[in-house]
């Protein structure tokens, strides 16, 4: 297959060059900076890099880990929502599209949940719920637009898939896995304000195959959820991870501590106190047999790997 694949240079996008480079597959990462991989790399000036492909994987956008400043703000929203039309214009003008679109979306477009999981057919989308910081109102405003840019225009020859992933698991260096176990190796892996906020996640393993699954099966169109079927409360999350690591003490971190603490870091607090209770449904009907369906074993192997990189 030949796999094009937008926005492909951060954490996610290199994920998935590796597996289709691996599998023998032509893959091409369009990147305003590239950098030397061992596949293909162009800019985004190459409109006819995406001819003739079979599948296109939109991953652009600027990254979330920053103060929510109006600049900020308005690079986040413009690098997913023009990018995502930009692509539009590309494909309507192709002579032979990709057979399949997949855009990036996220697992944050739903509400804060405790009470009950979100998948597909059931789950709410969030705004103004009460209590709620006008950051977690700007990150859904986000993403409803950017799946309305995606589904505004039809294209008849070209399959489209919205991938609303949660926080994907590797142990490269600086992912968000790294960063969680810094934090847990430093005695500071404790609940993360209440620690009742539900953390919804999924091993790279998994979301590799769950593409894979997506390209081969020509019915699934349209949102599909990307987590493990089991989300669970940040205390427990932590809890397990403090345990694969060996670690004893995992001191608590108050909301005014993370509140303080994030906005040192020039990041926000929305990315670890909002609970993602988020189910794959269309992935469990379409027969997919997750590999680390629990997040026990998906750490232990995470950090087992990690351990090995640093050695």
């Amino acid at each position: 297959m030949k796999i094009v694949i937008p926005g492909g240079s951060g954490q996610v996008g290199t994920i998935l060059a590796r597996h289709f480079h691996a599998a023998g597959h032509s893959v091409t990462v369009v990147s305003r900076n590239p950098q030397p991989v061992p596949w293909r790399t162009t800019t985004w000036e190459d409109p006819s890099e995406f001819e003739a492909s079979d599948v296109c994987i939109n991953l652009a956008g600027r990254s979330v880990n920053c103060r929510y400043t109006p600049a900020n703000r308005r690079a986040i929203y413009d690098s997913r929502i023009e990018s995502t039309r930009r692509l539009q214009q590309t494909i309507a003008s192709l002579n032979c599209p990709p057979r399949l679109w997949l855009n990036a979306s996220t697992a944050t477009i739903y509400r804060h949940s405790l009470d009950r999981e979100m998948d597909e057919a059931t789950g709410e989308s969030g705004r103004n719920e009460p209590g709620a910081p006008d950051t977690w109102n700007f990150s859904i405003d986000v993403a409803k637009s950017w799946e309305a840019a995606f589904f505004e225009k039809e294209t008849p020859r070209t399959r489209k898939v919205a991938l609303r992933s949660a926080m994907t698991f590797s142990p490269g260096r600086r992912g968000v896995f790294d960063v969680l176990s810094t934090i847990v190796r430093c005695g500071l892996g404790g609940p993360q304000g209440p620690g009742t906020q539900y953390v919804s996640w999924i091993h790279e393993t998994d979301f590799v195959r769950a593409v894979d699954l997506l390209i081969d099966r020509d019915d699934i169109a349209g949102v599909v959820n990307l987590a493990s079927p089991h989300p669970l409360p940040n205390r427990e999350f932590l809890q397990i991870l403090r345990d694969a690591w060996g670690i004893r003490i995992g001191l608590p971190i108050p909301r005014w501590m993370l509140e303080f603490g994030t906005f040192a870091l020039r990041t926000e607090s929305e990315l670890v106190l909002k609970s993602r209770r988020v189910t794959p449904g269309r992935l469990l009907d379409a027969g997919f047999k997750f590999q680390y369906p629990e997040w026990p074993a998906a750490a232990r192997e995470l950090v087992q790997r990690l351990i090995r990189y640093r050695s």
